[in-house]
């Protein structure tokens, strides 16, 4: 019988592919080692909520990153569509503004206590872990990325949203704003001796966790991986402790 491994819940491992075959595929191959999933655009515009709905019967959690920007109503009501799928968290972009993070995380819950359904939590992207300080320059930025990000944190948390995404050179800044029950969800982890690829604002997964972040968002250097259970495996090892 094989041994029976106990997931670390602060690893979300990222299913970006096409299909749904690609994405069932790698989660029977983790099987009990990884109990949360992140499904993005990439897959949810090819396979549309099935495969939410797949992950959840497998008794897996699920952060749905679709990253909603638009007026307060439309975001709030494509949260209360997306809610349905049984998503364990959702998010928007903090870049929308104060108003629509504040009415569409209390359409949620308004909606969910009218269904009598436990809400999902609502997070909010701040930048993007791909964009860097030459990026941020060239769209008319004066001010540093860190300090955008404390803001939108702060922002976050006064609109009554859950949490943020941000990259895990912040999350020691965002913790000691906003306390330690703020979810702070960061992508941008790479163990050591792994790829950057299109990320640029990075950290391993040992320094994310001691900066204060309370998920982990790790896609390729699993699924590329020639072993993925045995690199998710690896990374669990060097979280253990932190």
């Amino acid at each position: 019988m094989a041994e029976k491994i106990l997931a670390d819940d602060r690893l979300i491992v990222a299913l970006d592919y096409h299909t749904l075959a690609e994405a069932q595929q790698l989660v029977e191959t983790l099987g009990d080692a990884v109990s949360w999933y992140k499904v993005g655009m990439e897959l949810y515009y090819s396979v549309g909520g099935e495969i939410v709905r797949w992950l959840k019967a497998q008794g897996k959690h699920v952060f749905l990153d679709l990253k909603l920007h638009d007026i307060p109503a439309t975001v709030g009501g494509g949260l209360c569509s997306l809610m349905g799928l049984g998503a364990d968290i959702l998010n928007v972009h903090a870049g929308g503004g104060f108003t629509m993070m504040q009415k569409s995380a209390a359409m949620v819950r308004e909606e969910a206590a009218r269904r009598g359904i436990q809400p999902p939590k609502i997070i909010a992207v701040t930048i993007l872990t791909s964009i860097n300080e030459t990026d941020w320059e060239k769209l008319g930025q004066t001010a540093p990325i860190r300090s955008v990000v404390l803001r939108l944190a702060r922002l976050t948390q006064k609109a009554g949203l859950d949490g943020v995404v941000a990259s895990p050179q912040e999350a020691a800044l965002i913790r000691e704003a906003c306390g330690d029950e703020f979810l702070i969800v960061t992508p941008g982890v790479r163990p050591a001796g792994s790829s950057v690829d299109d990320q640029s604002r990075i950290a391993t997964p040992a320094s994310a966790l001691q900066a204060g972040a309370s998920k982990l968002v790790i896609g390729r250097p699993i699924r590329a991986a020639g072993d993925p259970r045995a690199a998710a495996l690896a990374i669990i090892e060097e979280m253990r402790g932190c």
